[in-house]
């Protein structure tokens, strides 16, 4: 990246030169609705939205968006008003998330790029992540490519990423755009799924993942983030048990460890932090290598997954994802990422959601931000998703409880 275009994009907000004291978010940008393009409902059920097709926890806020960026959900209603949902395929949409991450402070995001979905994103013309490029721009915000590798096939997920990459390098200029993420000169990649012990993400030999980590660093020169189990550095629980996978996780420069549904209470995370951070921070450190953990907000997905208890992981008002990001600074993390921006199937969305139940449609079930007896408002998950971003940047003052003066007033 030229010194120009660094300048630019400082200028403009963010700096994308570096990584250190990066909070990112997770960004999926994969809901469709007919009309925007396409004529599924992607994302938001398994066809025409109905309480029995919905695969989506909660309800985004919709009351800021311009009547060209609503889709009307057939049948269901707030009151007596229909019931709006949004396409990630309009520019005005993304647009306007940039806008709250940059108005609440956030760095960026890490774009999701499923493996199985890059040869219809690309015969699709790249909308989607067209639009991400424009909004960070106008916004100050970086991003960077986050492959994710979920059902990849064992023969070719390789060599799909590593023609992607190149793709993307050289037809659409990603990493010559100037909010594109580096570090220390180089532009980021990460993939994320390499070493969970499942069927479904490839590959099962730990010389293949060192060969794809090879290649995107000495092919194409890059940053490499590895999206790792939780266990990686003991090889255990989620973690494939070869020895040979710790060589794997040695070749990254860049340790993400998967904690999503790791615990599920206060104490938990404490214990996550003394049992699993605190050593995570000194291993990553010995082996010269960054070091960047994973929170979230609280995790539901009755809808998505079937009779599963709804509200499965509490987000206890807040409390839960400030607990997370308060012990990943002090066990010694300089950087985070927050899972996710957007993701309302899991219930893990930061972005705005409908903060009371009678703000969501009346049909079907809907885990609005009231659900453990505390009214929120809507952008209160945006709100500490900022004030993380100060602690991590040395603007605030870690604290394991969420400061009295950012509570809202009830």
């Amino acid at each position: 990246m030229t010194a120009y275009l660094a300048a630019l994009a400082l200028f403009l907000g963010v700096d994308p030169a570096t990584l250190d004291n990066k909070v990112l978010v997770g960004y999926q940008g994969w809901f469709t609705c007919p009309g925007d393009g396409t004529t599924r409902w992607t994302h938001w059920a398994n066809g025409v939205p109905t309480p029995e097709t919905l695969t989506v926890e909660m309800y985004p806020n919709t009351t800021e968006f311009d009547q060209d960026e609503l889709c009307e959900i057939p049948n269901m209603t707030i009151g007596d008003k229909p019931a709006y949902l949004f396409s990630s395929r309009n520019p005005k949409t993304v647009k306007r998330h940039f806008q709250w991450m940059r108005e609440y402070g956030l760095d960026g995001v890490l774009v999701q790029r499923f493996v199985g979905e890059i040869r219809n994103k690309r015969a699709g013309g790249e909308v989607v992540l067209k639009n991400i490029m424009a909004a960070a721009l106008e916004n100050g915000r970086t991003f960077a490519i986050e492959y994710d590798i979920s059902g990849g096939n064992p023969a070719t997920f390789a060599q799909i990423l590593l023609e992607d990459w190149a793709y993307l390098v050289d037809e659409l200029k990603i990493t010559a755009h100037p909010n594109y993420q580096h570090h220390q000169g180089k532009p980021l990649v990460s993939v994320w799924g390499m070493g969970l012990d499942t069927t479904n993400h490839p590959p099962a030999s730990a010389q293949e993942a060192k060969d794809l980590i090879s290649a995107f660093k000495t092919r194409h020169n890059v940053i490499y983030m590895g999206g790792t189990p939780s266990r990686w550095r003991i090889l255990s629980n989620d973690a494939r048990r070869e020895a040979e996978w710790a060589e794997v996780y040695a070749m990254m420069d860049v340790v993400q460890p998967w904690n999503v549904g790791r615990y599920e209470t206060l104490a938990a995370v404490d214990n996550w932090k003394n049992n699993v951070l605190i050593p995570d921070v000194k291993k990553a450190a010995d082996n010269g290598q960054l070091y960047m953990p994973v929170v979230f907000p609280g995790f539901s997905w009755q809808n998505l997954k079937k009779n599963n208890r709804p509200n499965q992981i509490p987000r206890l008002s807040g409390e839960f994802l400030w607990r997370q990001a308060y012990n990943a600074k002090t066990a010694g993390a300089t950087m985070l990422k927050i899972a996710m921006f957007d993701e309302v199937d899991e219930a893990t969305a930061i972005m705005k959601v409908v903060g009371r139940r009678d703000e969501a449609p009346a049909q079907g079930f809907w885990l609005t931000l009231d659900v453990d007896g505390t009214t929120i408002p809507s952008d209160w998950y945006l709100t500490l998703s900022g004030e993380i971003t100060r602690i991590f940047k040395g603007e605030r003052e870690a604290t394991p409880e969420i400061p009295a003066e950012l509570k809202p007033i009830p």
